[in-house]
């Protein structure tokens, strides 16, 4: 049986090992996706990230974003331009989590494999596998 650790608080949250905390600042539906996306193309305005996660509100990827943000895993930068640009980027802090990102997106390539779900979903439009990743990046 597990041993029940202490209850901590760190910014208004509470957990109680570390795994929680992670969970916590980087889980949930939409934010792991932005944190991907952020990590593929290092900065993206915010009609970029929506064109790339057809499935979000605009309000929920705002609220997100502003969670990452306050969090310290994204930054914000605002051109003062007309029309205004605003720009994002991972910081240092988010930036260590790309390896977990990566390890989670090879994890549903296999899992995808194994299901039988990638003869299914091979071709244009897709999303490249591993070793197609690697050369359509190159290109």
């Amino acid at each position: 049986m597990a041993k029940a650790c202490k209850t901590k608080e760190l910014n208004g949250r509470q957990y109680r090992c570390f795994f929680e905390l992670t969970l916590q600042v980087m889980g949930g539906k939409w934010k792991p996706i932005i944190l991907y996306h952020l990590s593929e193309a290092r900065v993206l305005r915010f009609s970029e990230l929506r064109r790339g996660m057809p499935g979000v509100t605009e309000r929920m990827l705002t609220r997100q974003l502003r969670e990452l943000e306050a969090d310290g895993l994204v930054h914000r930068t605002v051109y003062r331009e007309v029309p205004p640009r605003v720009e994002y980027g991972l910081t240092e802090l988010g930036a260590g989590l790309v390896p977990i990102l990566d390890q989670l997106r090879q994890w549903g390539e296999v899992y995808e494999d194994r299901m039988g779900g990638a003869r299914l979903h091979m071709g244009e439009g897709f999303e490249p596998r591993s070793g197609e990743r690697e050369t359509a990046v190159g290109a």
